[in-house]
């Protein structure tokens, strides 16, 4: 683990994923821009450092309004960002949903 931790602040629209072997549904908030390129210069750290989890996830502490939650965001094939999962309880914490704009902050 690193001896200093990061912070980031990133705003962004939430979404739904449906799919996977019992046809889950997923709800992201995609992670990309600035703070995208933070998450992977993190992620490429710790390749080097042989820290680095399997996907090239990384783990993080995440708050969204008074709600946190430990979690991991995965990088994005597709555009490059990185995907930040938003379990159930979170949302129902916070009253969000589907296509609603959510801040949040990571540690990591």
């Amino acid at each position: 683990m690193s001896a200093h931790s990061e912070h980031l602040r990133h705003a962004g629209r939430l979404w739904r994923w449906t799919g996977g072997a019992n046809n889950g549904t997923w709800h992201f908030l995609t992670i990309d821009g600035a703070a995208g390129e933070t998450l992977s210069g993190t992620a490429i750290m710790r390749k080097l450092e042989g820290t680095a989890r399997g996907f090239g996830s990384l783990k993080v502490k995440a708050r969204i309004g008074a709600t946190e939650f430990a979690t991991s965001v995965f990088p994005s094939k597709s555009d490059g960002g990185w995907l930040l999962p938003v379990k159930a309880a979170v949302r129902k914490a916070e009253g969000i949903g589907e296509g609603d704009d959510v801040e949040v902050s990571l540690t990591f």
